[in-house]
């Protein structure tokens, strides 16, 4: 796996009363809703990231707000079509 580093300011981890540990949990997680929620992993993938099985990966986009189900209306109403 290939590795992206970000340098932040030792004042934004401080700001957030977090550890460093925490602190890269909570942006690895952050950083994979937001590509899950915009069609560019699969929750598989998302759950790979943060290190974290599947599960525990679509439970925490519910808590975030973000849909698991990756269809869009078309899609949605040809499978409930079928059924």
């Amino acid at each position: 796996m290939r590795t992206v580093t970000i340098e932040l300011p030792e004042s934004v981890l401080l700001a957030t009363g977090q550890s460093h540990e925490e602190f890269i949990r909570e942006a690895k997680l952050t950083l994979a809703a937001r590509l899950f929620d915009q069609h560019h992993i699969s929750s598989g993938k998302g759950a790979e990231l943060c290190g974290i099985s599947r599960v525990e990966f679509l439970l925490a986009m519910g808590q975030r707000g973000i849909s698991i189900i990756q269809m869009d209306e078309e899609e949605l109403k040809r499978e409930f079509e079928s059924v």
